[in-house]
């Protein structure tokens, strides 16, 4: 295609498959290059065998480790083959019915989310940030930026729910805190989502919240209702409400994109059990703190018992195991 006449005199139409084809070239490139480090460990094996080599035996033994590591993150890569995966992602949290408890929750992971992007070595956005009315927070929005952000975010999409002792109950009674997670692609710029103008109320207003280094201090937050859907958006983060109501914009295309690839895919959802729960928002996961401490997704039936770690940003195993599954659903279809 990239040899077609007249191909390069539109960037715009050239710009995705060169996307595309760094794509391929470079998992080509990863193949060759671990199929390569095997046929080395395989030699130096051979070597330390024949020599009776313990040190080499322990050298081979963590290349092979390596080599698997790496084969494992390359075979999940390929099955990051959505429209979207490629994309960075936009992430909605919003505290659930229960007051402090459940703003609290919410802010628990809110950190979380942030912990796992710090490990990933992505990087992340603010949008929007409120501040709960004791402690925690009612919602945050914000951008996660890096390789396949959306494909591994989507899988978390959905109700989380937190079983243990408030700290916020004088009685010390177990409670149990709900808090939602909505993850949207960010769309490109190749990809055109009509808004009209008369189909949108746009208001201004003073960041609201206890202060602090999220909330700015000036009148310049947008929110943006979109009349047709009645998606509601807001930013609040930038001091200049030119760039609030832009990145406000930002978020809008991408929910009405992902309304209609919803839309487009409800036969599909049907037909997977685990994309329905994911699309309509059920329970999929339960963080457990008290009487014992267990994660577990409802989706694959996975338990760790590390929770500490998993509130940490040790969420991968679930990623994993939800892309896993969803694979091998569509290929049973």
């Amino acid at each position: 295609m990239l040899s077609s006449p007249g191909i390069w005199d539109n960037p715009e139409k050239t710009a995705p498959v060169l996307k595309e084809r760094a794509k391929l070239t470079e998992t080509v490139e990863s193949y060759h290059r671990l199929f390569k480090e095997l046929e080395d460990a395989e030699l130096l094996f051979n070597l330390a065998m024949e020599e009776a080599d313990p040190q080499s035996l322990l050298e081979v033994d963590a290349q092979l480790q390596a080599i698997d590591r790496e084969i494992a993150d390359l075979s999940l890569s390929l099955m990051l083959d959505g429209e979207d995966d490629a994309n960075n992602a936009i992430v909605s949290i919003t505290a659930g019915a229960g007051g402090t408890e459940a703003q609290d929750w919410a802010e628990m992971l809110f950190r979380m989310y942030s912990r796992w992007i710090e490990r990933k070595g992505f990087s992340m956005e603010l949008l929007d940030y409120q501040e709960g009315d004791e402690a925690g927070i009612k919602g945050v929005t914000f951008t996660v930026t890096g390789k396949y952000a959306y494909g591994y975010l989507k899988s978390e999409n959905g109700i989380h729910r937190l079983v243990r002792i408030s700290p916020f109950n004088a009685n010390g009674k177990r409670q149990t805190s709900f808090a939602s997670v909505f993850v949207y692609p960010e769309i490109s710029n190749e990809i055109v989502v009509d808004i009209d103008e008369k189909d949108l109320r746009i208001d201004i207003f003073r960041s609201s919240g206890a202060g602090g280094q999220h909330v700015n201090k000036t009148s310049s937050a947008i929110r943006i209702t979109h009349l047709p859907t009645g998606i509601v958006v807001t930013c609040q983060q930038e001091r200049s409400q030119h760039r609030n109501k832009d990145m406000a914009m930002k978020v809008l295309r991408a929910r009405l994109h992902q309304l209609e690839k919803q839309k487009q895919e409800s036969k599909l959802q049907e037909m997977h059990d685990s994309k329905d729960e994911i699309g309509w928002g059920r329970q999929i996961r339960s963080y457990i703190l008290h009487p014992y401490q267990m994660v577990k997704d409802h989706r694959i039936d996975l338990d760790i018992g590390n929770a500490a770690d998993v509130l940490d940003g040790g969420i991968d195993p679930f990623i994993n195991g939800v892309l896993l599954a969803g694979k091998s659903n569509e290929v049973r279809l």
